[in-house]
């Protein structure tokens, strides 16, 4: 396996890891890798501004990034607009692009069926097959957890993240300016953020380093805790 730039662990000054999970993804994503002492806040606001405001408010002055999927969004804009309180940053099966059309009327579909009385783990069952590999799919524990996390989350918390997906912006430009020890981690059977996206970001984060996941779908967390585990030291 590539060596981590977190290699050696974090030492005091860097304060904890703060886990960032993705969409209708509850702290129980991180429950296989939590590192000793990290935080683990939900995502629970209806813009990226006002969710990173939130965290920045709550959280230690100084500490440790991870995000994926929307986390790694929220993990984008608070590194860019706090660079000073993140010691090192790591985002997984990310997507520094501002919303398409598409994505804006699926996003909108997902809150008219919440309205109308489909529940959270309704919509993650029918989102499975771009959540877990083929391999993880045939796993009755690791189809579990994945629902089990969107139980955790419920209706109202997962109608005000298709809001907050909503406000994302183009992320690339901040991406050029992270100072911090940076890590992109990428899943090659992510059917919903390709290994592709991640290549062009660690070229255009400076001195950032590129672990690819074999074997391995969009939830890595779920799918290869160990992996991450021992990257993030």
């Amino acid at each position: 396996m590539t060596a981590s730039v977190f290699a050696h662990g974090p030492s005091t000054s860097d304060g904890p890891w703060v886990l960032l999970p993705g969409m209708n993804c509850s702290a129980s994503l991180f429950a296989a890798c939590t590192p000793h002492g990290s935080v683990t806040p939900l995502l629970q606001e209806p813009s990226i501004d006002a969710e990173v405001a939130k965290l920045l408010a709550e959280l230690p002055l100084r500490f440790g990034l991870v995000g994926l999927s929307l986390g790694a969004n929220v993990a984008m804009a608070l590194v860019a607009r706090a660079p000073d309180r993140v010691s090192r940053l790591c985002l997984m099966s990310g997507n520094p692009s501002a919303p398409t059309d598409q994505q804006r009327e699926g996003w909108g579909a997902l809150r008219e069926q919440l309205r109308a009385g489909k529940t959270t783990r309704e919509i993650q069952q029918e989102l499975m097959p771009v959540l877990l590999s083929k391999t993880a799919q045939a796993d009755p524990a690791q189809v579990r957890n994945t629902l089990a996390m969107a139980d955790d989350v419920g209706e109202t918390r997962l109608d005000r993240q298709l809001q907050l997906q909503t406000t994302r912006v183009d992320f690339w430009p901040g991406l050029e300016e992270i100072s911090c020890p940076t890590l992109v981690v990428a899943a090659r059977q992510d059917a919903l953020c390709p290994v592709s996206k991640h290549e062009a970001m660690h070229r255009v984060i400076p001195d950032s380093q590129l672990v690819i996941l074999e074997n391995c779908g969009h939830l890595s967390p779920i799918e290869r805790p160990g992996e991450l585990l021992n990257l993030w030291g």
